[in-house]
């Protein structure tokens, strides 16, 4: 297997295409502003997966994601059911050491191999996290996890995904001082070189800030849900970075979408029953459109206008943005160079309200 060594082996070094890096908080790692996310590519045949796709397919996007400058990856064990751990471990296998991204995967749903449609279960309890640890490694292929992160607070129950981590708790969920801990462990161990939260508020945040400096955060954030600010602000003050999730809405942001395809998403698409895609698709799409003219003029993407929008909010390290073929890789790759002027934003500022579009604040 093979590993980072050293973290100071290609912190320093320039990516293929020369992406601009910036330091994921005080982890030591500097990242492009862009990770490739993993979800989409998952497959079907689980609770939260995408619809049918083509695992060689998935790999080459992977590949050229790398290929273009990316140097991260994000995944997490519940993707597919593992798969997507596997599709990265080998989409990575036999690259050089100086090559290979920095890998971040998250621990916290577990699942039920006798009934993959079923929600996964939050659970944080520490033999069920070392459990995964070691499958996740095993999936990767590599010894020592980059950027290790709870994928939502543990309450014991099952994630039926709302986008606002709401749910019950149940009387045996593990307490975050209990989990956090147990990641700050596997970071003195080796087994991690980071530990993040994902889907955690202010208030847990500043909990396990008690016991273990939090490295990254991981929430969602776009210019349609804009709810997460709070835990961007508290990042900031805290020396974390924040890698944000779904910085393009799960598609509604790339410009490509439309009522039509909404309306024929495949019945095991997570997203045909979800109310952006629902009853909340009217105004996201008209937030979408309003967003061509500032792309036209930069000579971008809406998808990279969306981007850089995102990655113009105060305290966002970088954001994922997922890609099932190589060229939608291609469609939102160069947000990072996109430099959106205080017109630029008056204008997206503008046309948040207009539309109606999500929550949250409108402008960085």
């Amino acid at each position: 297997m093979t590993t980072h060594s050293d973290m100071t082996t290609h912190k320093d070094m320039p990516t293929p295409n020369d992406l601009p890096t910036v330091p994921l908080g005080s982890t030591g790692m500097d990242i492009t502003r862009l990770g490739f996310g993993s979800w989409a590519v998952a497959g079907s045949g689980w609770h939260f997966g995408w619809g049918a796709t083509d695992d060689a397919e998935s790999i080459t996007a992977i590949r050229h994601a790398i290929d273009s400058g990316v140097n991260w990856i994000d995944t997490a064990a519940v993707y597919g059911l593992g798969h997507a751990e596997e599709l990265v471990g080998k989409a990575v296998a036999g690259l050089p050491e100086a090559e290979r991204p920095y890998l971040f995967t998250k621990v916290g749903l577990v699942w039920d191999p006798a009934a993959p449609q079923a929600a996964p279960r939050r659970t944080m309890q520490p033999d069920s996290v070392r459990r995964e640890v070691e499958d996740s490694l095993r999936r990767l292929g590599v010894e020592r996890i980059d950027l290790y992160q709870v994928h939502w607070p543990d309450t014991g129950e099952s994630l039926e995904y709302a986008g606002d981590g709401s749910g019950a708790v149940s009387p045996n969920a593990t307490p975050l001082e209990e989990y956090w801990q147990v990641m700050a462990d596997l970071k003195a161990e080796g087994k991690v070189r980071a530990i993040g939260l994902s889907n955690h508020s202010p208030e847990q945040l500043q909990a396990a800030e008690q016991i273990a400096h939090v490295d990254v955060i991981q929430p969602p954030f776009s210019a349609i849900n804009r709810s997460a600010a709070p835990e961007i602000a508290w990042a900031r003050a805290h020396d974390t970075g924040v890698i944000v999730y779904s910085p393009l809405q799960s598609g509604l942001l790339t410009g490509a979408f439309s009522a039509e395809r909404a309306a024929n998403l495949a019945a095991d698409d997570w997203r045909s029953a979800h109310h952006d895609f629902t009853t909340g698709l009217a105004a996201n799409l008209r937030l979408a459109d309003a967003l061509r003219p500032v792309a036209e003029r930069h000579g971008a993407t809406v998808a990279e206008v969306a981007l850089a929008w995102v990655l113009a909010w105060p305290g966002i390290t970088g954001a994922i943005v997922g890609a099932r073929k190589p060229g939608q890789v291609d469609g939102w790759v160069g947000a990072g160079a996109v430099r959106l002027s205080r017109a630029d934003l008056d204008e997206i500022t503008d046309a948040i309200t207009r539309s109606g579009a999500g929550t949250g604040p409108a402008r960085p």
